[in-house]
């Protein structure tokens, strides 16, 4: 696999993915007990945005430098703050020259007696992992293949969680990996909570995961994404998907209001959706919403 981040680091599937994340994070930072982060396929930890691979394909300049450029509504603001305040603590005063991958972020958001899994398989990517996360003992970086590293970790000791599942999908089969090992995690651990990203290049293989996922005996699935446009010639990427299972307390009502904003940040063209796969214990708002995107 010659998958390389650092050519898409800070994108818009980046910030999409990040905000996310430390959503879920600060909810489960606001209860003592102490919690624990998987990241499946965590990737090299941080990423030179002036470096020779983000200087050659410069995506952060249309991802987090558009909704740091972006004059934001107050509540937006604050549901970002945490986000972007773990950015601010990379870098030297305003101006962005690295941007912290999923694991560097979940570190910064850690207590004392929280703990991080962070799984990565490609050497260069582990090597620079171990280095950034080195001396922190609430971290542990495993050479592992990702997906054998969600069924290896769950049950974590600690009663809370949250497991994040980020493939590169350089391998078509990622997408059938996804709700299979969903599926066997969720059989193991069923109360802990699971984010799981996927790329959108065009509806085909984005809506036959969404039908797996649906025929799974899984409750509690929550589905957001934002894409910037239609399918390209060159199948590059035009959305981000996360599904979200077990989602936090009012996430719901965190997205409805941060999609919107991150997808006029990023274009005018940029279209969002947020709704439910499984809906027995759907948000009404929610469910209202999906009914009728309009409103």
């Amino acid at each position: 696999m010659n998958y390389q981040h650092a050519f898409h680091a800070g994108n818009f599937a980046d910030v999409h993915k990040h905000v996310v994340l430390t959503r879920i994070l600060e909810y489960l930072r606001a209860k003592p007990a102490a919690f624990r982060v998987i990241d499946t396929h965590a990737g090299a930890g941080r990423y030179d945005l002036a470096g020779p691979q983000a200087t050659r394909s410069p995506e952060w300049r249309d991802g987090i430098k558009r909704v740091i450029d972006t004059p934001q509504q107050a509540e937006v603001r604050t549901l970002l703050a945490p986000y972007l305040d773990t950015l601010a603590s990379f870098n030297s005063g305003k101006n962005l020259r690295y941007y912290p991958g999923s694991p560097l972020i979940a570190k910064a958001l850690l207590r004392p007696n929280d703990r991080l899994i962070a799984c990565e398989l490609e050497p260069h990517a582990a090597r620079s992992l171990k280095a950034a996360l080195r001396g922190d003992h609430r971290a542990k970086v495993l050479a592992i293949d990702g997906w054998m590293a969600l069924n290896a970790n769950v049950p974590p000791k600690e009663r809370r969680g949250l497991v994040l599942a980020d493939p590169s999908y350089e391998e078509a089969e990622d997408f059938l990996r996804l709700p299979a090992g969903l599926a066997e995690a969720h059989r193991k651990w069923p109360t802990g909570i699971y984010m799981l990203w996927y790329p959108i290049k065009d509806r085909t293989a984005a809506d036959a995961l969404t039908r797996r996922l649906r025929r799974l005996d899984v409750p509690k699935v929550m589905r957001c994404e934002i894409t910037l446009g239609p399918a390209r010639a060159d199948a590059g990427l035009i959305g981000s998907g996360l599904i979200v299972v077990n989602p936090p307390y009012n996430l719901d009502r965190e997205l409805e209001i941060l999609l919107p904003a991150l997808a006029r940040s990023f274009s005018s063209a940029a279209r969002h959706r947020l709704d439910w796969l499984t809906q027995e214990k759907a948000s009404p708002r929610v469910l209202e919403k999906a009914r009728n995107p309009s409103k």
